[in-house]
């Protein structure tokens, strides 16, 4: 694999090449990572968070289990309401707004990654919000985006709706709906699959 594109900013090569090895699975096709951005403590880093950037969504990659596994957040374009960054001293944060208000960050990112993050996420943020107007299809560096919304990943669709039906649920156990009203929404929700 070769990840001398991803690496010009001083990310660190080892921590690059194992975050793109698990994307390659995560990735819909004709999606392709176009920067990555990696922490960097002001100390020893061991066990880095990093930045995955495609022009369908931003993945946030936090390493847990003493580098061992990854938690993945993953957040389409449709989900974003903003994106910015703040320099620090010895780093800078690069910051969600996502449309329910919640902010999202990642920490101790090196300044000129931050600002290159920045301006890639911005340049897709943009894009996304000129088609979801229009509905045009418009070229995005090497890759062509097919919709005005993203595509979500087939576990973020189970996610959703596994939590619409334990909601569905506590109502019911609640007694707010009747047993009809319980069945007809779950076989509307389930029909979704």
């Amino acid at each position: 694999m070769n990840i001398d594109h991803y690496i010009n900013d001083g990310q660190d090569p080892k921590v690059v090449e194992k975050l793109l090895l698990k994307l390659q699975d995560m990735l819909v096709p004709n999606e392709t990572v176009a920067y990555v951005a990696v922490q960097k403590m002001p100390a020893v880093t061991l066990f880095p968070d990093s930045v995955a950037l495609t022009a369908r969504r931003i993945l946030l990659c936090e390493s847990t289990k003493l580098g061992l596994a990854t938690d993945f957040k993953i957040f389409p374009w449709n989900v974003i309401r903003d994106v910015s960054f703040k320099e620090g001293i010895l780093g800078a944060r690069f910051v969600l707004v996502l449309k329910n208000g919640e902010q999202v960050e990642i920490t101790h990112i090196p300044k000129n990654q931050a600002r290159k993050l920045y301006q890639q996420a911005s340049s897709f943020f943009e894009e996304y919000q000129r088609e979801a107007e229009t509905g045009e299809t418009i070229r995005s560096g090497t890759e062509v985006l097919e919709s005005a919304l993203p595509v979500p990943c087939p576990s973020e669709i189970v996610d959703e709706l596994t939590s619409k039906l334990q909601k569905l649920k506590s109502l019911f156990e609640k007694q707010l709906i009747t047993q009809a009203e319980y069945e007809q929404k779950k076989n509307e929700l389930l029909s979704q699959l």
